[in-house]
């Protein structure tokens, strides 16, 4: 799916929320945002016993109706993100299913021709001493020929097939083994576009689900603080006025302010940690989803060539391949490794590898917090098993090659932090090293 596509597709997803009377914030166009009461009205409200209690049952079904509908939407962005996974790992399964099988049909292809060149080559010392120059054009003709058209002659030569049954019969059996290879491989490769579609459609899903638990979230965070403190002081039959719970709702939102802005100047502390002690030629500490400890540190963010950078610090702890299966956080995932792990410590920075769009930034039971970035041309990088807490961008944002995305955790199927890293290409998850080495940048 192209950059423009994924882009367009979440602003349907957000565009149907709208339908749905699902706002994306206090006093958005939605449903849930026309029924919200303003404090006058919970002013008026407390003054008539009447029109308090209806008013506290219309905040407490408000309250309920927020919590329930990121309940749900959470749950489906969960249930969707599980399903568009095992979709990508029956896609790529099937995908090396019809590598393999036309490697196996090449292979016995190649050894029919081979076979039947042997053939030739008897033929012609069978049939030099009788003179038979059509034995000798057919082995320096048939050196270049197709197994199919060195067997046709062959055939004809009834005193060499005698001569050499076993040979000939071998070459015959590789022939038929090739071509019900490529019989195979052929249904191997339409299972494997079907699936392909299959996944694509499903991430599809995923992301518009994840757009939707996101949408109610803010619409939540927006309005549940507000409402609370509007049915406490409905509730509430002190002295104490209306006035005072708005001002504890402000106090709470500026409160609220200031602890974001702590977290991230702790965030920016440790990136500057973590990239003095790789400059110093540290990799961090942190355990990773393998028990590999092999290859080279490096610092996060190093610059490499044609726009691409290191994407964190740390050594690479697993490699690109099968490997013995995770279990962690409650549950395991497939003995395949579609990426590299870079073992560096917990909220170390997470680097964008090069210029893209953001197109998923959600949580998956595998990989944990996840972003992938879209660099066109059926290009896309992405980044696994992220801080809680510790995403740096928005879905749909660009981000420039060494812009810091996220920071390392250990969410999903990881036994420690670290950052897995994945490179796709046409939806197909390659092996990164080579990737990033061709670009300049050392893992090995």
């Amino acid at each position: 799916m192209s950059r423009r596509g994924a882009i367009g597709l979440g602003a349907l997803g957000l565009g149907a929320l709208g339908a749905l009377g699902l706002g994306v914030g206090f006093g958005g166009s939605a449903a849930f945002a026309a029924d919200y009461p303003s404090w006058d009205d919970v002013q008026r409200a407390k003054d008539n016993e009447a029109a308090k209690a209806s008013e506290v049952t219309r905040i407490e079904g408000l309250i309920a109706s927020l919590q329930a509908d990121v309940a749900a939407k959470q749950a489906e962005a969960e249930r969707l993100a599980n399903e568009y996974i095992q979709a990508q790992i029956d896609y790529e399964t099937a995908v090396d299913k019809a590598d393999s099988l036309q490697a196996q049909a090449d292979a016995e292809s190649a050894r029919a021709t081979q076979t039947a060149q042997k053939l030739g080559r008897l033929a012609a010392q069978q049939y030099r001493n009788g003179g038979d120059n059509a034995a000798l054009d057919l082995f320096f003709s048939g050196s270049a020929a197709s197994a199919d058209d060195l067997l046709a002659k062959l055939g004809t030569m009834d005193r060499l097939v005698a001569a050499n049954q076993g040979v000939y019969a071998d070459a015959v059996g590789a022939r038929d083994n090739a071509l019900n290879l490529s019989n195979q491989a052929q249904v191997a490769r339409d299972e494997r576009d079907r699936l392909q579609k299959e996944a694509q459609q499903k991430m599809v899903a995923a992301q518009d689900a994840a757009a939707a638990a996101q949408a109610a979230l803010d619409e939540q965070s927006a309005n549940l603080g507000t409402l609370q403190a509007q049915l406490a002081a409905l509730k509430d039959e002190t002295a104490k006025t209306v006035a005072d719970y708005e001002a504890g709702v402000e106090a709470a939102r500026q409160a609220e302010i200031a602890r974001q802005a702590a977290i991230a100047e702790a965030q920016r502390r440790a990136a500057e940690q973590a990239a003095a002690a790789a400059a110093a030629g540290g990799g961090g500490g942190g355990g990773s989803s393998s028990g590999s400890s092999s290859g080279s540190s490096g610092g996060g963010g190093q610059t490499g060539t044609g726009g691409w950078v290191r994407p964190a610090s740390g050594y690479i702890s697993s490699w690109f391949g099968n490997r013995g299966s995770i279990c962690a956080n409650g549950s395991c995932g497939s003995s395949g490794h579609r990426g590299i792990d870079f073992a560096t410590s917990c909220w170390s920075p997470i680097y964008a590898a090069a210029s893209g769009t953001v197109v998923t930034r959600q949580y998956f039971s595998d990989w944990g917090n996840y972003i992938q970035v879209d660099h066109g041309g059926g290009l896309m990088t992405a980044y696994a098993h992220i801080v809680n807490g510790g995403f740096n961008v928005s879905y749909g944002q660009w981000v420039n090659a060494g812009d810091v995305i996220a920071y390392v955790g250990a969410t999903g199927l990881a036994t420690g932090c670290h950052l897995h890293f994945e490179v796709w290409v046409s939806g197909t998850r390659i092996d990164p090293a080579p990737v990033l080495y061709d670009h300049g940048i050392n893992v090995y």
